[in-house]
């Protein structure tokens, strides 16, 4: 086995730009002082794409822990942003929602967020960002499609 791997792998890019992204989130959602943390955030992004699943989803789709979630949707419930509502088909459970009031909050994030992609993706032009979007979604769907962990469970989509 070579000592050194290669750097340039699709995993090894995809990760390091993975988390080079998040950082890069943390720092624009503090710096834009919305009165809510980054978690909070990526939460209420993630429901405003995913609407109406339940809590579970949410955290497995954000890669984080049910309770972690619990905290960030506790935190934004009790702002107004989101409501936890009864599950049609399962009363045991809750799904959740984004709220009205979310609205204006979400507009500013997600403008905030916009600004900070496009200056990230700078050299690429309109089409190599609709490009590496397409790729990524072909990958993303590949993955659900192909993992046997994932296959068919995954509900909603987050472009």
């Amino acid at each position: 086995m070579p000592r050194k791997l290669e750097s340039d792998t699709i995993g090894m890019l995809l990760t390091d730009v993975s988390r080079l992204l998040r950082g890069a989130f943390d720092r624009k959602v503090n710096a834009m002082e919305l009165g809510i943390t980054p978690g909070e955030a990526r939460a209420l992004i993630q429901l405003a794409v995913t609407e109406g699943i339940k809590q579970a989803e949410i955290a497995t789709r954000m890669g984080i822990e049910p309770m972690t979630l619990s905290a960030y949707l506790d935190r934004l419930e009790a702002l107004g942003l989101v409501a936890r509502v009864p599950d049609p088909a399962d009363r045991r459970a809750k799904n959740v929602i984004v709220t009205d009031k979310a609205d204006p909050l979400l507009a500013e994030l997600m403008t905030g967020l916009r600004e900070m992609m496009t200056a990230y993706t700078d050299g690429l032009g309109d089409e190599g960002r609709e490009l590496l979007r397409s790729s990524l979604r072909i990958l993303r769907d590949n993955l659900r499609r192909l993992d046997p962990c994932l296959a068919g469970k995954e509900k909603g989509t987050a472009e």
